[in-house]
This record gives structure tokens, C-alpha cells and sequence, in this order.
């Protein structure tokens, strides 16, 4: 469904009992609210499940770039509003995952907690070229020879191999994904900085680290972990897209985690 808020149209799905608690669901680099099934299927008979692309990616709107990460979460703010939910858990992945150390810093008010999953809070200046780099990839040949090395980071080999039929649909997924929106979400992740202020957080936080993920490796999660007062960290045996290589137990830990924190 599309959702009309203050700043822009949000594409959305909502799963669950309208009476539950609300989790709301935000996607990485490159991908959509269908990268949250397994969760679905796993959190909907007890949880208000909403997820939402975005902006530049999915179904949502695609508004001029660079980004800003103040955008991506005022965007979350708007949405929120617009869905009239005054507390919400939130859950993110990568870009997803520091929009909700973004949130947790500016608008604890509107949480009851986060849940930070293979992200960084901090991107070195060395990394900066990295992210120049791909923006002009998408913006010069499309998203097409992004999928491939993109894939290479989202999951281990194993999983590559003996998963590459069921797993198939995420390589199309990051392909549709729109080549501005992309681009200019490249900008608000080279420009991200929240490290510094991590020990700001007072909402309940959990961080979820992929053992063999090199783009938020599990020592900077681990350092993440160390600065937010009484957060929880969970490893898995995954690389960056941990929900779905690992879905069963990322499931699980989510699942435990919002049952400490009921209403």
C-alpha cells in the first residue's frame, strides 16, 4: 500500500492484528520491504508488522540526492505520523540499521526499542571513495553488474552455493532497485557519523553482527555494542544480510528481545 506522509509517498505493508504491538521494519542498501519476509512469517501472529521502503528504493518516493541520514529519519518520523503510531519497536539492516541508531538519538520518545543489524555507525574517510565509486557504477551502467559483487558481500559462499535457487529473488530485488534512489543513498552512508554519540542512546537496543560480514564487521559491532548502555549483541553465522541467510535464528533473537519489552 502507499502511504501518503508530510515529506513524501512511502510504499508499506502491514501484517499482524491491528490491536498488537507495532515493529517496524526498515531495508538496507539496494533492497525492499521484502527483504523482511522471514520475519513476517516468524513475528505477525504476535506483532504489528509494518514494513516500508525507503525513499529511492522499492515502491516509495525518489526524491532529488544526495541523501542525508536526517532525511532517512525524518522520513521514518513522517511515517510514523502518517500511521498514526505513537511508540514503536524498530528494526533496520545496514542503512536500515543506522537509521535506527539515528532515530534512537533524536526521537527516543517514539520507540520502545531498536534492533541494529549489520551496521556501522561510522564510515572511515577511507571508505568514502567506496561508496563514490558505486553511486557512479549505478549511475553510468545500472544496477546490473552491482548485483553480483553485491551478492558476494550479502551472503557467505556456502550459502551462495547451496542456497542460490531460493536466494535468487534478492539478486532481482537489489536489480530493481532504482538507480537514483541507489545513488543517492550512497551519499547519506558515506556521510554517516553516529559513534561519537552511541553512549547518548537510552533506548533498549539490541545489535545483531554477522560473523563473516565485512561491511560491518563484527569487531565494530561489537565496539557499537560497548558504548550503548545495557544494549544486548547477538553473532550469528552469516554475512551482511544476516535476516536472510540466518533467518531462523535472526527471527529468534528479535523475537526474544521484543518480548522482554512488552507494552
Amino acid at each position: 500500500m502507499l502511504i501518503e506522509t508530510a515529506r513524501l509517498t512511502f510504499n508499506c505493508a502491514i501484517d499482524g492484528p491491528d490491536d498488537a504491538p507495532p515493529v517496524v521494519f526498515s531495508n538496507s542498501l539496494g533492497a525492499s520491504l521484502a527483504m523482511w519476509q522471514p520475519q513476517v512469517d516468524a513475528l505477525a501472529r504476535e506483532f504489528r508488522v509494518v514494513r516500508y521502503d525507503q525513499r529511492g528504493h522499492g515502491g516509495s518516493g525518489l526524491p532529488a540526492g544526495p541523501y542525508a541520514f536526517s532525511a532517512l529519519v525524518d522520513d521514518a518520523i513522517a511515517l510514523l505520523d502518517a500511521l498514526e503510531l505513537e511508540r514503536v519497536h524498530f528494526v533496520g539492516l545496514s542503512m536500515g540499521g543506522m537509521t535506527a541508531l539515528g532515530l534512537a538519538l533524536a526521537h527516543p520518545g517514539r520507540l520502545r526499542t531498536i534492533a541494529a543489524a549489520n551496521c556501522v555507525a561510522r564510515m572511515a574517510p577511507a571508505v568514502h571513495a567506496v561508496w563514490d565509486e558505486r553511486a557512479r557504477i549505478a549511475r553510468e551502467q545500472g544496477m546490473g553488474p552491482l548485483v553480483a559483487p553485491s551478492l558476494e558481500r550479502w551472503f557467505t559462499a556456502g550459502t551462495r552455493e547451496s542456497r542460490a535457487t531460493e536466494l535468487a529473488w534478492a539478486g532481482e530485488m537489489l536489480a530493481a532497485t532504482p538507480v537514483a534512489g541507489y545513488a543517492a543513498a550512497c551519499g547519506a552512508l558515506k556521510t554517516m557519523d553516529y559513534l561519537d554519540a552511541l553512549p547518548r542512546i537510552t533506548v533498549p537496543t539490541l545489535f545483531i553482527a554477522g560473523t563473516h560480514d565485512a561491511g560491518a564487521p563484527p569487531e565494530a559491532m561489537r565496539d557499537m555494542h560497548a558504548r550503548v548502555p545495557g544494549a544486548r549483541l547477538v553473532e550469528l553465522d552469516a554475512a551482511h544480510v544476516s535476516n536472510l541467510e540466518q533467518p531462523a535464528a535472526f527471527s529468534a533473537a528479535l523475537e526474544g528481545f521484543l518480548r522482554e519489552h512488552p507494552r
